[in-house]
C-alpha cells in the first residue's frame, strides 16, 4: 500500500527549486555554527570525564527508580543502564567541580544512597574517567568521522567521476554539520553513542546518494543530449519510490525505539531520526544538484560505448531510450 503513495512515473521538477534549497541549507549551516559556538553541546561523560560505578542488585534492577534516586543527589549528568544480566547496572555521572576530592565525595554519596535505599545491593567496581581520557575519546571520535568522509570521497571517485565524489562529500559534510546543530539546539546528551549515530548517518546518506548517482550515470549513457538538470530530475524520480519506502520503514522502527526504548538510547535514536530526514533531503537537493555546479559532462562516459549498442540507430547515432 505504501508503494502506491509514490507512483513509478513521477515527474517532480526538483532542480527548479535547487537555488532555494541551497539558500535553506546555507542558512541552516550558519545557524548550526552559531549555535555550536554560542551554546555548545551538552557533552556526556565520555567527553567531559566522570565516574563509573558497577552494582549488582539482588533482584532485576528497576532502572527508573535508581535514576530517580540519583537525580536527587544533584550530580549533574547521570546515566543508568543495564549491562549483561538484568541485575547488573552501570551508573555513570559527570566530573564534579572541585577536583579529585569532590569526585571521591560524590562517589561515596552515590554508594551510600544505593546501599540505603536498595537492600542487598553490592558495589562491584568504581572507576574514574579523567580529562585526559575524555579528550582522547573526543579526538578519536572526530578522527573517525573525518576518516569515514575521506574514505567516501575515495570510493565514489573511483566508482564514478570526481564530480560525484566531491558532491557526495559535500552532502555528507552538510549532514554532519546539521546534526551537530540539531544537538546544539536540543541539548541532548552528546556522547560516544552519538558518534556511532553520526557514522551510521554517513553510511545511510551515502547509500541514498549512490543509488541516485548510479541512475544518473545510467541515464547519462542513454540520453547524451538531454540537459543535465532534466536528466538529474529524471534520475531522482526514477529512484524516488525506493527512497521514500526505505526512509519510511526505517523511521517507523526508529520512532518505536525513541518512544519505547527508554532514555538510554533516546539520544541515539533521535540522532538517527534526524539523520534519515536530513540524509534523504541532501541526497536529492545537495548531492544531485551539485553535479550541475561542477559541470558534469556526459563525455565522461564515452569510454562505455560497448554498453550503448541498444541505444544506437543504424548509423551509429545515439538515440533516446525509455528508462527501465
Amino acid at each position: 500500500m505504501l508503494l502506491k503513495l509514490i507512483p513509478d512515473n513521477t515527474h517532480i521538477p526538483f532542480m527548479k527549486i535547487r537555488s532555494f534549497a541551497y539558500v535553506v541549507s546555507l542558512l541552516l549551516i550558519l545557524a548550526s555554527a552559531a549555535l555550536f559556538f554560542s551554546r555548545g553541546l551538552n557533552l556526556g561523560i565520555d567527553f567531559i570525564g566522570g565516574s563509573t560505578i558497577e552494582i549488582l542488585t539482588p533482584e532485576p534492577a528497576n532502572i527508573g527508580n535508581i535514576r530517580a534516586l540519583l537525580e536527587k543527589l544533584d550530580l549533574g549528568d547521570v546515566s543508568v543502564q543495564e549491562f549483561g544480566e538484568p541485575r547488573d547496572v552501570l551508573i555513570r555521572f559527570q566530573e564534579q567541580p572541585g577536583g579529585e576530592e569532590a569526585q571521591k565525595e560524590a562517589q561515596i554519596r552515590v554508594e551510600n544512597a544505593l546501599q540505603t535505599n536498595i537492600e542487598g545491593v553490592s558495589i562491584r567496581s568504581t572507576s574514574f574517567i579523567g580529562p585526559k581520557v575524555s579528550s582522547e575519546l573526543a579526538r578519536d571520535g572526530i578522527l573517525a568521522v573525518s576518516l569515514s568522509v575521506a574514505a567516501v570521497l575515495v570510493y565514489i571517485w573511483f566508482r564514478f567521476e570526481w564530480q560525484f565524489g566531491l558532491g557526495a562529500v559535500i552532502a555528507l559534510v552538510h549532514d554532519v554539520l546539521l546534526t551537530v546543530g540539531f544537538f546544539s539546539i536540543t541539548q541532548l546528551d552528546f556522547n560516544l553513542s552519538i558518534i556511532a549515530a553520526i557514522l551510521t548517518i554517513v553510511g545511510y546518506s551515502l547509500n541514498d546518494t549512490v543509488v541516485v548517482y548510479d541512475r544518473v550515470r545510467e541515464n547519462m549513457r542513454k540520453y547524451r543530449k538531454m540537459p543535465l538538470p532534466e536528466l538529474i530530475d529524471r534520475s531522482i524520480n526514477d529512484t524516488l519510490s525506493r527512497t521514500v519506502m526505505t526512509s519510511l520503514t526505517t523511521l517507523i522502527a526508529l520512532f518505536a525505539l525513541y518512544f519505547f526504548g527508554g532514555p538510554v538510547i533516546q539520544g541515539f535514536t533521535a540522532a538517527m531520526i534526524w539523520g534519515i530526514v536530513i540524509g534523504t533531503y541532501s541526497s536529492i537537493f545537495i548531492a544531485s544538484p551539485v553535479l550541475i555546479l561542477l559541470h558534469l559532462r556526459s563525455t565522461a562516459f564515452i569510454g562505455d560505448e560497448k554498453d550503448q549498442d541498444s541505444d544506437q540507430d543504424g548509423d551509429g547515432n545515439l538515440t533516446k531510450v525509455p528508462a527501465p
